[in-house]
């Protein structure tokens, strides 16, 4: 009976990348290209807003603290030249978070658009438009960029190497775990150390394409601009570009300990000098790792919003136990393939850590989701509640599997079993079946070989061995010996069925890499939430969703001066409080001076009102009122009265529909 044998390592890796690409190509697709962590929450004018005179300045208020560069924000008139003077003015108070940019002087009349970029406190770009008039609305010719901040080709390749910098990290540091607490005498196992030292280069190269991207990345989203040295000088003064290099000088330290686990520390033989080193080791490549993980907390979600000084620590934990569970299984997952043996001990020794790695990381992750989503109507309303339950869901599958990986442990024989000489007989035989060796020297061949002048008797005089001879009989002796190894490991089937739920347990991590990688690039719920709830939009969007209602209602009161028209303008034009503008002028569109104007608001539908507005005057012809409040949506009436003289008034009405 032929024993079942599990699919090869190079198979099996194959298909975990290619699951890998396929899954995070899903979801980097279904992702905006570079999704906001901080929100506008306003701005001053507000969109769609009529002003009689131009103002001073244009304020731009955010949920969270953003850095500023000379250009985020570029105020362009009518024609797209630019407004602004470039001199970008802090106003922030307190907890607001503000920035303006002041105009020039004399701007005509006209629709202006104000474009700003910048980026979040958690190092993601940000960026939106809108637009006021100066006057009255008038035609533009300014064209904005499609392109999100953040997407395009330098937004793809950014988080490509996000994603490969999170699994070097877990494959480094749960590695380099793995070997220190569970398997010591892997350290002299060949692909244990490439594995880790694999690990190693693809962090430090993700890290430098990150540093190299960062620039083009946050900025002008052209891939050219790579090379620009300029740029990449700024960046190493933000707080990304300090992380990205305080993570590649620990890289440096870390090269160090993995020379030393796997050169002086595999070849001590003395029990104490080994565990001395193992110590040593242990404690000073937990700080390196801990500083590596720091380096994204420092830069990232947990380095803004709420409880930064608790969430920095926490998600330090969380990283690091991530990688010694992930990065644990990937070493264990390798030396189950390519490594002649691994004890039962060390499989039980990881599944002890593997359980405190989950432990550690429900604690966190609970803390985490909290600070992040705060509400269970963000949970489920907001693509960072959803793709958080993805990653819930793919951890009880994780654990669901890790589970069976324990009850294969417990089965696992303390030695693989030794295959008795037919079986090796016919494990050379394979081998001849399957052309990995020659055919040993038959006895026609030995005499062909034997020298010509051997005496009478039958001994042979000394044989000369032809050196390229020899080689290939060793070359033939090593493959037979390497296929009773591998089959006296195939020939047991509870460490066949280990490696398979193993591997399995690798295919689903590499999934729940690339979500958590998509998580660490998405708003989180809360902020979405806050963010809709004051009235702001996220990254691409203007800053209030909806257009300000704005229409033209003709009067006459019969007498003098007493035609003309009234332009209301009601801002943003939904439920909640709006700014109220009214503007009223001659037939031949010059501002008229009266003496009053009120406004009362009903809606029918719903018995609310009328609700009285009585607006201030601001100058000839401009009147306006603020926190004007519309309770509920519906088909609102809205009725203008407007008084020219003592005795000459009238009342014009419209029906707007509130969103």
């Amino acid at each position: 009976m032929t024993t079942p044998t599990a699919p090869r390592l190079g198979t099996a890796l194959a298909r975990l990348l290619v699951l890998a690409a396929a899954l995070l190509g899903v979801l980097l697709a279904g992702a905006a290209p570079a999704s906001a962590h901080a929100a506008l929450t306003g701005s001053d004018p507000q969109d769609g807003a009529v002003v009689a005179a131009a103002p001073k300045e244009v304020g731009l208020t955010f949920s969270e603290q953003v850095a500023m560069s000379p250009d985020s924000i570029r105020v362009l008139d009518p024609s797209g030249r630019r407004a602004d003077t470039g001199e970008i003015i802090d106003l922030c108070s307190g907890a607001v978070v503000k920035y303006g940019v002041a105009l020039r002087a004399g701007l005509p009349d006209g629709t202006y658009t104000v474009a700003w970029q910048t980026v979040s406190a958690d190092s993601h770009p940000i960026a939106g438009a809108f637009t006021f008039s100066i006057g009255a609305p008038s035609a533009t010719s300014v064209a904005l960029p499609e392109q999100a901040a953040g997407g395009g080709v330098v937004g793809a390749l950014y988080g490509i190497a996000r994603y490969l910098s999170y699994a070097g990290f877990a494959v480094l540091v749960g590695g380099g775990a793995f070997v220190l607490l569970c398997w010591p005498r892997g350290a002299g196992v060949r692909p244990v150390q490439q594995t880790v030292v694999r690990g190693w280069l693809t962090l430090t190269g993700a890290t430098l394409v990150m540093l190299l991207l960062r620039g083009p990345y946050t900025g002008s989203g052209k891939l050219a601009d790579v090379f620009d040295l300029g740029g990449l000088q700024a960046v190493l003064q933000t707080k990304t570009g300090a992380a990205l290099t305080s993570r590649l000088l620990l890289l440096g330290a870390a090269a160090l300990f993995v020379a030393v686990l796997f050169g002086a520390y595999a070849r001590r033989t003395d029990p104490k000098e080994r565990k001395d080193l193992a110590f040593g080791l242990g404690l000073g490549g937990t700080v390196v790792a801990a500083g590596i993980a720091g380096t994204w907390a420092l830069a990232e979600h947990a380095s803004t919003g709420i409880q930064p000084g608790i969430a920095m620590p926490v998600d330090i934990l969380h990283l690091l136990a991530v990688a010694t569970w992930l990065g644990g299984l990937t070493a264990l997952l390798v030396a189950l393939y390519r490594a002649p043996s691994v004890e039962r001990a060390a499989v039980e020794r990881f599944s002890r850590v593997a359980f405190v790695s989950v432990a550690v990381l429900v604690a966190t992750g609970i803390y985490q989701s909290w600070r992040q989503v705060g509400s269970w109507s963000a949970l489920t309303g907001t693509r960072y509640g959803q793709l958080l339950l993805v990653k819930i869901g793919l951890m009880a599958v994780l654990v669901g599997i890790a589970w069976i990986s324990r009850r294969w442990t417990r089965r696992l024989a303390e030695r693989a079993p030794t295959l008795p000489e037919p079986e090796a007989e016919g494990a050379e035989k394979d081998l001849e079946n399957e052309g990995l060796a020659d055919e040993a020297p038959d006895d026609e061949d030995a005499g062909d070989d034997r020298p010509a002048d051997a005496d009478a008797d039958g001994e042979d005089a000394p044989e000369e061995i032809d050196p390229e001879r020899a080689a290939q009989l060793a070359r033939q002796r090593a493959a037979v010996a390497t296929a009773r190894r591998k089959k006296a490991r195939d020939a047991d089937p509870e460490r066949t069925g280990l490696r398979r739920s193993v591997l399995t347990e690798a295919a689903v991590a590499v999934v729940l890499l690339a979500v958590t990688t998509v998580l660490t690039s998405t708003e989180p719920g809360r902020t979405e939430e806050e963010a809709a709830r004051t009235g702001g939009t996220t990254a691409g969007s203007t800053a209030v969703p909806d257009r300000p209602v704005d229409f033209r209602l003709p009067f006459d009161t019969g007498g003098v001066d007493g035609k003309g028209v009234v332009r209301l303008s009601l801002d943003p034009g939904r439920t909640g409080a709006n700014a109220l503008h009214l503007f009223v002028e001659r037939p031949n569109g010059k501002p008229l001076d009266v003496p009053e104007i009120k406004v009362n608001l009903t809606l029918e539908e719903k018995g609310v009102g009328p609700l009285p507005v009585a607006p201030d005057r601001i100058q000839t012809g401009h009147w306006s009122a603020s926190g004007v409040q519309l309770p509920l949506p519906g088909e609102w009436r809205i009725q203008v009265t407007v008084r020219t003289s003592e005795i000459d008034q009238t009342t014009i009405e419209k029906n707007v529909k509130i969103g």
